[in-house]
């Protein structure tokens, strides 16, 4: 590589940890948007049940 091999590899080694963390990062919130929703699917169903018994 004529003398440039550790900034190729260090490159190389920057653009996998990006990607690895933005990976990591879309996981997480979509973990979170999963909790949030059913958290207010939650809250639909109980005030429907609320409103069919009244």
């Amino acid at each position: 590589m004529g003398g440039y091999g550790l900034y190729v590899w260090g490159s190389y080694i920057v653009t996998f940890m990006c990607i690895a963390g933005e990976i990591l990062l879309i996981s997480n919130r979509r973990r979170t948007l999963e909790k949030q929703y059913s958290h207010i699917e939650d809250l639909d169903n109980n005030e429907t049940k609320n409103e069919t018994t009244s």
